[in-house]
């Protein structure tokens, strides 16, 4: 029996279901938010730019996708610090679905990923308030307290 699967141009599997502004998939024809392009290679300061921006719009989903995208172009010593972004703004994303326990692993392993970078940030990014933030929205999530979802402020 085979699948059929949607596939990109290079044949690998990709699901291109129309997605939610939350990264949720909805049903094939369904209208659906434009995602951000995969793979695109950017400076950091263009990163964090587009990251912010998305944040601040209440897309952390798609702020996940472009901090995602440094981190695989990022070089190795480097790498934990974009994870730790994009596990952060995935988190966000959780907290925003309702998912409290999802939203709490994910923030806290990308405070965890972060706090490595406190001592001498790179490229202006506030570690150590981020690390505080994530820490606090996980604790939040842990007890089952109402989270509160404004974006954070990725520099100084």
């Amino acid at each position: 029996m085979t699948t059929d699967r949607d596939r990109d141009a290079g044949g690998r599997a990709r699901n291109a279901r129309p997605r939610d502004a939350l990264g949720r998939p909805l049903p094939y024809g369904t209208e659906g938010e434009e995602r951000a392009p995969e793979g695109v290679v950017r400076t950091p300061d263009r990163s964090l730019t587009e990251a912010q921006e998305l944040l601040d719009a209440g897309r952390p989903f798609h702020a996940h996708e472009v901090l995602e995208d440094a981190w695989k172009s990022a070089p190795e010593d480097e790498r934990q610090l974009w994870r730790g972004l994009a596990q952060l703004a995935v988190g966000l994303t959780h907290a925003a679905r309702g998912n409290g326990r999802g939203a709490a692993t994910l923030l806290d392993r990308g405070a965890g990923n972060l706090a490595a970078y406190a001592g001498d940030p790179p490229h202006g990014i506030a570690v150590p308030a981020l690390v505080s933030w994530g820490r606090a929205l996980a604790a939040a999530a842990t007890a089952g307290q109402d989270l509160d979802r404004r974006p954070p402020r990725l520099r100084t």
